[in-house]
């Protein structure tokens, strides 16, 4: 990997501050963000990256190109569920197995973002309906892990009155990944950036695009707050579930640059598509698994991905992919 790429990552302010978070842990610092703060950072985020890419996609229109990403996208969201769960039933009961399998099917938002900024800095394009492969990844990834849980749910052992009690339905789920409150405002937010004008976008620049960094640079602020916290459950977990948070993203990092190759997608939404498929959710599976898989064990499956493979996407896995994609797309 190119030392500069790497560096310059490592020194962006964003970045920074989510070591910050870390070190304010480390110290036991009284630092934190009020929940409502963090969740209105959450929206801010989604709302301007929804507005942007439709915006963009109402400019550059439909195309094969475009549908072949986006196949790619929902294929990967359904293909790594999948094998993770088979990977993962032979260390872990049933439950946790399709939470943590759901969980790296999913995606990370954050990630996603922090990947935009990070080409935005390095001056590389990419396609604003990189937002709706972000979008369309989301539920499918929660429906594999549940439809698992269904079907191998007779060859778990749960003695108790509970022992016949099985996750709800398909149905239930697939309505609750499309009403989930951050699905809802960055595919709303996209909706709007294509039906609006150009003109009538560009008014709300200031608060979308001007203090965007800014805003960014404190969401990781509490992201490092969170992940140091959770830092310390990884302590009960096995040396498996930190190497699986780790390779499993490589994995799939490695397939979808093989793709991006093998089709020529472009360098910037290449990394894109890439870091979806190497992320993992931390904020939409895990309020989904809650309700829907109650006995699988959130102290695993939430340090997994907020702790470990969040910040090894964004410190390491960018720079890493993007250095890759740049040897070979060029």
């Amino acid at each position: 990997m190119s030392l500069d790429i790497l560096v310059n990552n490592l020194f962006n302010p964003t970045i920074l501050f989510f070591f910050l978070g870390l070190f304010a842990v480390w110290i036991r610092s009284d630092l934190a963000i009020p929940s409502q703060v963090s969740k209105f950072l959450s929206y801010y985020l989604l709302f301007c990256i929804g507005l942007k890419g439709g915006a963009e996609l109402s400019h550059s229109g439909l195309s094969a190109h475009i549908f072949i990403v986006l196949a790619i996208a929902v294929g990967m969201a359904v293909m790594v569920p999948l094998y993770s769960f088979f990977i993962l039933r032979r260390r872990f009961n049933l439950f946790d197995s399709a939470a943590i399998a759901a969980t790296y099917g999913s995606i990370s938002a954050v990630t996603f973002i922090t990947a935009i900024n990070f080409l935005q800095d390095n001056a590389v394009p990419f396609g604003g309906y990189m937002v709706a492969a972000m979008a369309l990844m989301e539920a499918p990834a929660i429906i594999v892990g549940l439809v698992l849980a269904n079907l191998y749910k007779q060859n778990e052992k749960q003695p108790g009155p509970e022992a016949e009690e099985g996750p709800p339905s398909i149905r239930m789920v697939v309505q609750e990944a499309i009403a989930n409150g951050s699905v809802v405002l960055i595919m709303g937010s996209f909706v709007i950036g294509i039906l609006s004008s150009e003109k009538s976008v560009a008014t709300l620049a200031p608060f979308t695009q001007d203090i965007f960094k800014g805003m960014l640079a404190f969401f990781l602020l509490d992201m490092g707050l969170l992940a140091g916290r959770r830092l310390s459950a990884l302590r009960q977990t096995s040396g498996f579930a930190i190497r699986f948070a780790v390779l499993v993203p490589l994995a799939n990092a490695a397939v979808v640059i093989s793709l991006a190759y093998l089709l020529h997608i472009d360098k910037g939404d290449a990394l894109l598509l890439t870091v979806l498929c190497a992320s993992a959710s931390y904020i939409a599976v895990p309020a989904a698994m809650r309700i829907s898989l109650p006995k699988a064990n959130a102290g695993l499956y939430v340090p997994m991905s907020l702790a470990l493979t969040f910040p090894f996407n964004i410190v390491l896995g960018i720079p890493l992919y993007y250095f890759i994609l740049n040897q070979i797309l060029s």
